[in-house]
């Protein structure tokens, strides 16, 4: 039997993104195994969204046989990916405004207020620093910049 959304103007086809709550309730407790897995595409697409919102709250007071706990994994999941993915793209700003700057490595330590090891851990990506650190990185890039000849 189709699954059907009675008393919402959405349809189980629209996209998952649309659904109101009520909606998402529904394909978990009803659902099949394709709206499972666009649910699940629309949360590793946007993990923390609307629709990872939307799921949150149901999972808190619904909590349909087996679907629950895979909804769980795959929205924790979803946000350890991107979290990495954040990390690589902080990580990859670092090393680009360290290359901005024309400074050696120790030199644009020093001139935002670390150490070389401690900034060395920044461009890896195995640590992440702060916002504040951030706008001071760019800051010191582009004024190392403006500096040169």
């Amino acid at each position: 039997m189709p699954l059907t959304f009675r008393n919402l103007r959405v349809s189980p086809d629209a996209p998952v993104s649309s659904w109101p709550t009520e909606a998402v309730q529904t394909a978990l407790e009803r659902g099949d195994l394709d709206h499972w897995r666009r649910m699940a595409a629309e949360l590793r697409r946007d993990p923390w969204g609307r629709f990872a919102r939307q799921l949150e709250e149901v999972l808190t007071h619904a909590r349909p046989y087996g679907i629950a706990a895979a909804m769980e994994v795959v929205l924790d999941r979803a946000r350890q990916r991107a979290e990495a993915e954040e990390r690589d793209d902080v990580a990859a700003e670092v090393r680009a405004a360290i290359a901005r700057s024309g400074l050696t490595r120790s030199a644009f330590a020093s001139r935002i207020g670390t150490s070389a090891s401690r900034l060395s851990t920044y461009a890896t990506g195995s640590v992440t620093p702060s916002a504040a650190l951030m706008v001071r990185m760019r800051r010191v890039a582009t004024e190392a910049e403006a500096e040169r000849p």
